[in-house]
This record gives structure tokens, C-alpha cells and sequence, in this order.
């Protein structure tokens, strides 16, 4: 028998949640949660979650994704990021309602759908695991030094930069300008939000195990990858052996060709069954 995909609703706080569950004929005692991030709904960019749930449901796991209050087909007023925690808990009781089978579940999220996740998770003895792509540490001043190391000491060594320049069709009257105006923000720690250690905190309260997927070509993935390099605290953290790190070479940050969203597919299997 073929997985099958199931409508459900579900009631947050008086408001009728939307989502789908891919079901499996025997479904595994460890499901996983599609946690989503950004303006997008519960099918993803290049519909990644539907893909994704797809593959793991015909593997054997049950897999959930929904949209937040605000979101998609759901109902109540859109919120951030940091504001969904009542939103998981619903869909987390609904999923393991529906799915008798289940004994623990992992969460999914992309950006700041990861980060949400890794807040919500330490509160939830539900949740063993968590798989985190392109965690969202945005800060002004992470931002500035992720543009400045991974965009211009790039482009320098690219020959078309110098060719451009050579032949007058580069601004470099405005685009020093825009150097100096980043290196003025990489070192301005005035306007820090403490997203990164917020998160780091939620990360060291969570007991289960983390699988970070990081997309090679993106900058919010290589402004989460400086924060060991200048945080013991977040060395320590990705130094322990119940958090792994994997990265998809050229991939963008949602993952937009079908081989990249089948590394993100495979690795995301692989972990989940692993232990």
C-alpha cells in the first residue's frame, strides 16, 4: 500500500489550523513536523515540504506540515517567527492524535521556520530531534560580515569583476561606498538583537539530537557558520555528538533545484533513522 495524504484542521486558540498528514501503512514510532518559515505555506518553495514528505512517508515515517495562524488556508492574524509556539503545540497534539503510532517526533524547519522550532522544542518532551537548515541568526551586524567576506572578497577574485572594471562598467565610486557603510555595520554591535544566542540557549536546553543542513551558496547559512568562529559558546554546542552539520555545495537558501532538495531529502532520511 501507498502512503496516503490526509486533510486535517485543527483548532490554536479558537482559530481552524490547516495542514496535511502523509501517512504511512505502518508508520514509524518517530514521525516528523514540517515547521515552515517566511511568507510561505505548508507546500514550500519548489513545493520542498510536499516532495519531502512524500519521500520520508513512502520510507516509512509519518510526516505533518501546516500552516501557522495567518498563513496559507488557516485562520487568525499572520505572526513572527518568535510568536508561533501555540501554533506547534496544537499541530504537535493534533499529529500524534491522528497517528496513534507515534512515540516521539522530530521538527523541520527551514530559516526562520528552524529557529522556531529550536525554540519551541526544549518545552516538549514530544520532540527527541530537530533538523535545522539555514538557521535564522540574522543581525545587522552578522549580516555586514557575511556580505563583506562571502560576497566582495569573493567577487575579487572573479575575473569577470576585473574585466568589468577594466572596462568602466562597474560603479566603483558607489560600490566603495557600500563597502565603507558594511564595514561600519560589522563593527557596530549597537543594533545586536541576541537572535544568535538566544538561540544558542534554546539549543543547549534542548536534550535530543540536532542535524544543522546548510545550503553552500547562501548568506544566511554563512552567517550562522561564523558564529563558532567567534563564540566558544557556539563551538562547544556544534562540537557535541548529539548535533551533526552537513552542507549542500551550491546550494541556494531554499534549496531550488531538484538535486539539491533530494541531498536535503536524503540527509534528512538518513538522520532520522539513524538512531
Amino acid at each position: 500500500m501507498s502512503p496516503q495524504a490526509r486533510a486535517e484542521r485543527f483548532l490554536c486558540h479558537g482559530c481552524w489550523l490547516v495542514g496535511v498528514v502523509h501517512l504511512p501503512p505502518r508508520p514509524a514510532a518517530r514521525g516528523l513536523l514540517i515547521v515552515t518559515g517566511g511568507p510561505q505555506y505548508r507546500a514550500g518553495s519548489h513545493r520542498q515540504f510536499v516532495l519531502l514528505a512524500r519521500q520520508l512517508a513512502a520510507a516509512g515515517t509519518a510526516v505533518m506540515r501546516f500552516d501557522y495562524r495567518g498563513m496559507g488556508d488557516s485562520e487568525g492574524a499572520p505572526r513572527g517567527f518568535e510568536a508561533v509556539d501555540d501554533d506547534l503545540a496544537a499541530a504537535v497534539l493534533h499529529f500524534c492524535r491522528v497517528v496513534p503510532d507515534l512515540r516521539e517526533l522530530v521538527l523541520w524547519g527551514l530559516c526562520d521556520g528552524a529557529s522556531a522550532a529550536a525554540f519551541y522544542a526544549p518545552a516538549d518532551p514530544r520532540v527527541r530531534g530537530l533538523v535545522l537548515l539555514n538557521p535564522w541568526v540574522r543581525t545587522p551586524q552578522g549580516q555586514a560580515r557575511a556580505t563583506l567576506r562571502h560576497y566582495y572578497l569573493e567577487r575579487l577574485g572573479e575575473g569577470a569583476f576585473w574585466r568589468k572594471l577594466a572596462g568602466g562598467g562597474f560603479g566603483l565610486r558607489a560600490s566603495l561606498a557600500s563597502l565603507r557603510e558594511l564595514a561600519r555595520q560589522a563593527a557596530d554591535a549597537r543594533h545586536d538583537n541576541g537572535l544568535p544566542e538566544r538561540l544558542r540557549r534554546a539549543l543547549e536546553r534542548f536534550p535530543g539530537r540536532v542535524l544543522f543542513i546548510l545550503a553552500g551558496a547562501d548568506l544566511d547559512a554563512r552567517e550562522f557558520s561564523a558564529l563558532p568562529q567567534r563564540d566558544p559558546d557556539w563551538r562547544a554546542l556544534l562540537a557535541s555528538s548529539r548535533v551533526r552539520q552537513v552542507s549542500v555545495a551550491g546550494a541556494n537558501h531554499t534549496f531550488a533545484r531538484a538535486d539539491w532538495r533530494a541531498a536535503v531529502a536524503n540527509h534528512s532520511h538518513d538522520w532520522i533513522t539513524s538512531w
